[in-house]
């Protein structure tokens, strides 16, 4: 685990904290007490709980953290379409009882269930059993996705792995890869600062985007009120780490950084664990910690 070297101007240093990771609420394998209990084991002090499209994990998340000595901050990472591409944008530190939020998190409710409607169709007409219900079961009280058809197939006998599921049914072109009209960039950098949280562009560098197109992306997220870049994450290139900090310095943005965590199979990742960097840019957890 790698803890943030980081230089404010007072010489403070951060505590360790992950800002970004997912639970059984969305596409992760642990509850949030579970990951609760992870962070108090690897002595982590803030966790921002960033299901896909929920907070519905936050309050659990809040309880199992209650007398822990741990700062809980309100996540969540927001689906949104910039152009024709789809990217995430991780919402921190906002009411999650605001009621436009509560409204627009039940719009992207229905987005996920109609899209699982119509993965489970196009895989039917590839031949393969009707795996709705069952991919819904397995995201249990969570939003369903990608990863419950993956673990549906690999039950049902159809792959051995859910990367064999990806690699031949559900991932990028493949039949299974659904789009839907998920809500402009604009509108979820908009949800989560009417909000009063900080918005932060999510893994710049896994949208399969060359850098001039990362550039232009970052462009529009400042353009549109963005406040903050990820900028560390498992599997980024260090040479990448410090050309996002640098446009992160270009438009004025905060730097944040997370583990991404979604399962202990995925071995290269751990809660709280991300490269760790060095960046005369403002952390997101100064404003967070201060809020």
């Amino acid at each position: 685990m790698s803890q943030i070297s980081y230089k404010p101007e007072n010489g403070d240093t951060l505590p360790i904290a992950d800002l970004h990771f997912h639970s059984s609420f969305s596409d992760g394998e642990s509850t949030p007490s579970e990951l609760v209990a992870m962070a108090i084991e690897k002595q982590i002090a803030v966790l921002a709980l960033t299901d896909h499209d929920t907070v519905a994990g936050l309050a659990e998340m809040r309880l199992s953290a209650s007398g822990a000595g741990i700062h809980i901050v309100s996540g969540t990472e927001l689906t949104c379409y910039w152009g024709r591409r789809s990217v995430h944008v991780v919402g921190l530190g906002f009411d999650d009882q605001d009621p436009a939020l509560v409204q627009y998190m039940k719009q992207l409710d229905g987005l996920r269930l109609y899209r699982a409607e119509l993965i489970a169709q196009k895989l039917i007409k590839q031949g393969l059993p009707d795996l709705l219900a069952r991919a819904l079961e397995l995201a249990n009280k969570g939003q369903v996705g990608r990863p419950h058809f993956a673990q549906a197939l690999v039950e049902a006998g159809v792959v051995n792995t859910e990367a064999q599921a990806f690699n031949r049914y559900l991932g990028s072109g493949k039949v299974g890869d659904v789009k839907v009209d998920w809500p402009e960039l604009s509108e979820a950098i908009a949800i989560i600062k009417n909000a009063g949280g900080i918005t932060v562009l999510a893994h710049p560098t896994k949208y399969n985007l060359t850098f001039t197109k990362i550039r232009l992306l970052v462009d529009a997220f400042f353009e549109q009120g963005g406040d903050a870049i990820e900028i560390s994450y498992p599997g980024i290139e260090s040479g990448h780490i410090l050309q996002l900090d640098k446009l992160a310095k270009k438009h004025n943005l905060m730097v944040s950084a997370g583990s991404d965590f979604h399962k202990k199979q995925f071995h290269w990742t751990g809660l709280g664990k991300y490269p760790g960097f060095s960046t005369d840019n403002e952390h997101v957890l100064t404003r967070l910690l201060l809020s």
